[in-house]
């Protein structure tokens, strides 16, 4: 008996079934499947297809799902409802499907493309909405990422990335220096750390760009050398979960490319997986409202359909569905006219701070305090102190000068310009530096 078999023996035959069609499309993604990820499944038969029969052939009695109606429609208070006036209460209070709004997912799909021009011609899976991007990045982890697996990532890089693949999964940790010596982007060490693996059956390799601390996105060669590197590693064999996080998606202000890494990465090879996860949340300015999404660089249909049961499995196991009025908000604001302008309106103020800390940290005139790392999109600066630890620095910035900032590790400070107007920003600089030197 094959180790195969012996495996199908103990799984449901709606997972064995899900996964010979993996296997069919594409063998090495389901060699990149983690043991959860195999055994995972969403049934059709169950109760979402008897809902979905009543709902198409009941007329008169549908007592299948659990939630309350009044004369065929939503039950709800007014006094929520008031307040919200402007939307059919099918589109606030009702369950939300499991992957997410069916027009909510092709409008972002539409989005995507326009935005990412690397993407034309080539296949992509229905974008799955998610709540957050936290929760796309738990849901690719689930699906793909075993105990004792390896991901990289650069030694800049956002602490939540430790608590998903190393806390929960148990997954190992290889990082790369971001910057060389010069404070340059080191694709080079990239490429040496893949290559380091290239004995390994599967490796995850997350990219975050702009980059959560350092506000950091390639130029357009680097870009190709990434890519590039994870064409080469996947070569020598290597399944590759290639993972890019764009939680900072279209806040390009100066030199980089100007759409995800996902573009240049889906079908690059038939061993890498190129998976996307972004959002409304900073992209459309909705913190609170919680919309990411989750996309699957694809050969064909149907492993999008195999991948969706995948994640319908995960997502029916853990929060059943998403909130329905968010996404609800969402769309209506992508189908809006006024969309265009009003975040073209952001950008420039978003754009105006990025330019005003570049003109005064590459001044000179501080440069006895501290080293900046190459900055040119998304929320954040990042600086490395010098003659004085990061934490120390911290503390001594909130309780003197009242400025909070995020330090990381012993030497790197992190800025978040994104939450000091154009005006106020020269003072903010000025107040970090009177801060640092006090230290020295």
């Amino acid at each position: 008996m094959t180790e195969t078999t012996k495996e199908q023996q103990n799984l449901n035959p709606v997972a064995v079934k899900i996964n010979e069609g993996i296997k069919n499309e594409n063998p090495y993604v389901y060699e990149m499947l983690s043991n959860y990820g195999r055994e995972v499944y969403f049934s059709k038969d169950g109760n979402v297809k008897q809902i979905a029969d009543a709902k198409k052939y009941s007329k008169e009695f549908n007592a299948t799902s659990g939630f309350a109606t009044e004369h065929g429609k939503p039950m709800y208070l007014p006094l929520l409802a008031d307040t919200l006036s402007d939307y059919d209460p099918a589109d606030i209070f009702l369950y939300s499907s499991t992957l997410g709004s069916p027009e909510l997912r092709t409008t972002w799909q539409e989005k995507m493309y326009t935005e990412n021009p690397s993407l034309h011609d080539k296949k992509i899976s229905n974008p799955i909405a998610t709540i957050g991007l936290t929760h796309g990045l738990n849901l690719a982890a689930n699906l793909f990422v075993n105990e004792g697996d390896t991901y990289i990532l650069p030694d800049k890089q956002w602490e939540n990335y430790k608590m998903i693949f190393s806390e929960t999964k148990k997954a190992n940790m290889v990082t790369y220096p971001m910057y060389d010596k010069d404070f340059h982007f080191d694709t080079e060490a990239f490429r040496q750390t893949l290559l380091s693996q290239r004995n390994k059956k599967k490796i995850i390799v997350i990219l975050n760009f702009p980059n959560n601390p350092t506000g950091y996105t390639p130029l357009p060669h680097e870009a190709d050398e990434l890519a590039a590197a994870i064409k080469e590693v996947a070569e020598y064999g290597v399944n590759v979960v290639v993972i890019s996080d764009d939680a900072y998606f279209g806040l390009f202000y100066k030199d980089s490319i100007t759409e995800s890494l996902f573009g240049r990465l889906a079908n690059i090879h038939p061993r890498v997986l190129a998976i996307k996860v972004d959002g409304a949340t900073k992209e459309e300015y909705t913190w609170g409202f919680r919309v990411g999404f989750l996309t699957f660089g694809i050969n064909s249909d149907a492993m999008n359909e195999y991948l969706e049961e995948k994640v319908m499995g995960v997502i029916r196991t853990s929060i059943s569905n998403g909130p329905t009025p968010s996404q609800t908000f969402i769309l209506h604001a992508l189908k809006s006219p006024q969309l265009a302008k009003q975040k073209a309106d952001k950008f420039e103020i978003m754009e105006k701070r990025a330019r005003k800390i570049d003109e005064l940290l590459s001044s000179g005139k501080y440069d006895d305090a501290w080293d900046l790392y190459p900055f040119n999109s998304g929320y954040f600066f990042a600086i490395k102190v010098k003659g004085v630890n990061a934490d120390q620095a911290r503390i001594h910035l909130l309780q003197k000068y009242n400025v909070g900032t995020i330090a990381l590790g012993d030497t790197d400070l992190r800025i978040a310009f994104s939450r000091v107007d154009v005006e106020h920003l020269e003072e903010l600089v000025h107040r970090l530096y009177e801060g640092i030197k006090d230290l020295q």
